[in-house]
């Protein structure tokens, strides 16, 4: 297997000499993130929201929670946040849902923290509805996270064109706004088994995005090795270069020397799952060394029930381990050591 995806990451490399019209030049690039201070964050939804729409929803909205949550990460000094819209939010009330992201992002720059969002995504509920949201299941790692556009809009072209209205309103509304890092227009595409069903609209997105022309970059995360079409076509369009990786330090430095024949600053937008052996103490100094952009998934525990490992319920309390997250909802740290460590190098700028 690991020979299978190390093969397909060299055959993904044999496209860098390409260019992509409207692409970055390497030099923007590069001149850019020169700009910045090693960027080191979390995946953020507040402990309270269960998925995207809980998060964005008029009813669900939670500034005050978010406002607590973001000094947690303060505190340790991360300066960026990867957070997830739903267009869904914005189909119910476009007007609001833009007020609630302009929200968001004022509390996080109270806070010193710029923001990634992302667009669309192939992971979890292929099901959406707008509406109160269910309950967590009990010790289910996302029981309730939702794919966007998810079905049928994902794979019916004749629903891009409203998905094209939103994706490009949302991102000139927000074109020249310092506060986003970057636009991460597509989680994991093709995951849950879609594979290049997952391309039209992959393609759609990054159209509509350079259509809308943001002063920030734009990306769309390699993460699966074996997916050699989407895996071209979003290294080939990216601005920067953002991938995931939840293995140990030893495969996640093969992908990292791999990704680097791009030439291109890096991001490594998921990562930390201790049950894996993907832990802050062995990947996030790496990361540093390499001038890598770091961004864990899980900041607080909460409804996500992300201290669950995939696929791997368990009916009572807490597991032996958590798998992600660093944080319980009173801001005391899961593991204090890693708090430490986190901080300690994010104060080495």
């Amino acid at each position: 297997m690991r020979r299978t995806l190390f093969t397909a990451l060299i055959l993904l490399l044999a496209f860098s000499g390409l260019t992509a019209q409207e692409k970055w030049s390497t030099e923007k690039a590069e001149q850019w993130y020169a700009k910045h201070d090693w960027i080191s964050g979390a995946n953020f939804i507040p402990s309270t929201a269960i998925n995207q729409l809980e998060m964005w929803q008029e009813d669900t909205f939670d500034p005050e929670t978010i406002d607590r949550e973001l000094g947690y990460a303060e505190g340790i000094g991360f300066n960026t946040m990867r957070v997830y819209l739903h267009s869904l939010a914005y189909k119910a009330d476009k007007e609001g849902f833009k007020a609630r992201m302009d929200k968001y992002l004022e509390i996080a720059n109270s806070h010193g923290i710029s923001t990634i969002f992302v667009i669309f995504d192939d992971v979890w509920d292929a099901n959406p509805k707008i509406g109160k949201q269910r309950a967590p299941k009990p010790g289910t790692h996302n029981s309730g996270w939702m794919q966007d556009p998810g079905y049928p809009a994902s794979k019916d072209e004749a629903n891009f064109d409203e998905l094209g209205v939103y994706v490009k309103d949302i991102i000139k509304t927000f074109a020249n706004d310092d506060r986003i890092l970057l636009w991460d227009l597509y989680n994991e595409p093709g995951n849950n088994n879609k594979r290049n069903e997952s391309l039209p609209l992959l393609k759609k997105v990054f159209a509509w995005a350079r259509e809308a022309g943001p002063s920030q970059p734009i990306s769309a995360g390699l993460w699966a090795w074996d997916l050699k079409d989407l895996n071209a076509f979003q290294a080939l369009n990216s601005d920067i270069i953002t991938y995931h990786d939840y293995e140990g330090p030893k495969w996640h430095k093969r992908v990292i020397e791999l990704l680097q024949s791009h030439g291109r600053p890096m991001i490594c937008t998921e990562y930390m799952a201790r049950t894996r052996d993907s832990r802050f103490s062995n990947i996030l100094p790496m990361l540093k060394k390499e001038n890598i952009g770091a961004i864990n998934w899980g900041l607080v525990n909460g409804k996500t029930n992300t201290i669950y490992a995939w696929d791997t319920p368990i009916k009572n309390g807490e597991p032996i381990e958590w798998f992600h997250d660093v944080f319980r909802k009173d801001g005391t740290p899961y593991r204090q050591d890693e708090a430490d460590l986190i901080k300690k190098l994010n104060e080495e700028q």
